[in-house]
């Protein structure tokens, strides 16, 4: 198969999985604590040890997860929190423990707090977090110490991962990591309000469309060198 066919291919593999991941910021653009994410790009040259000059090819190597503040958006939810700043909230579930920036949490029915898909929520610490039971005043400060009727009991953790590069997004909006996160208190907790996704949809639509006719473009080569090819197989077949 001729260099060019092969150039193109690969660059049409990588701009397909950039078309998905542009597709999920965009339906994830209302979601809360969503982290936009974006393709990396590798470009691997290849010696043809002929008279022919090298062969570039770029290949879509991974999602870099865009870390930059979603807006706060005031809920008055005793048990919505945000961060503003670095950092992130952590939940204990069966895959290990995960960060998130998803602050819409819930009191259990034992009396932890918990994210909406029943995860406990860690203190600084590392252990899960217990909401007294019958307390009738909730605070949580800035620094996310948590205070019932007056009483500190806890401090919701901010975690910030070992390397940015590192997070592999598992479930919408949570990340794990392969090192352990370190505790941080970078990050100022708010009570009573949610973060939104941090996802420009004008920037990404737009995005969608540059991807989407550099696609096309692809594809017409692709079309013109079938043409091309099945011709000359023609005339040599005569």
């Amino acid at each position: 198969m001729d260099n060019g066919i092969y150039t193109t291919l690969n660059r049409q593999s990588g701009l397909m999985q950039e078309m998905q991941v542009v597709a999920n910021n965009i339906a994830n653009m209302s979601t809360t604590g969503f982290r936009r994410e974006g393709v990396i790009f590798a470009e691997h040259v290849a010696d043809l040890r002929g008279e022919e000059p090298s062969l570039s090819m770029a290949t879509a190597e991974g999602r870099a997860v865009d870390l930059s503040q979603g807006v706060l958006q005031q809920t008055g939810g005793r048990y919505d929190l945000a961060i503003e700043g670095e950092g992130f909230f952590m939940a204990q579930t069966p895959d290990g423990n995960q960060l998130t920036r998803a602050g819409a949490f819930v009191a259990s029915p034992e009396g932890a707090l918990v994210t909406a898909e029943g995860f406990a929520v860690l203190d600084a610490g590392g252990a899960p977090i217990a909401v007294p039971p019958g307390a009738t005043q909730l605070t949580v400060a800035r620094d996310g110490t948590l205070s019932a009727d007056g009483q500190p009991v806890a401090q919701v953790g901010v975690f910030l991962p070992a390397d940015p590069n590192d997070l592999i997004e598992v479930a919408g909006t949570r990340f794990k990591t392969a090192q352990a996160p370190q505790a941080t208190g970078d990050g100022a907790v708010f009570q009573g309000y949610l973060e939104g996704s941090n996802v420009n949809p004008v920037a990404e639509i737009t995005r969608m469309i540059a991807v989407q006719r550099a696609y096309e473009m692809g594809q017409s080569f692709l079309e013109s060198e079938d043409s091309r090819i099945k011709s000359v197989v023609q005339t040599i077949g005569r």
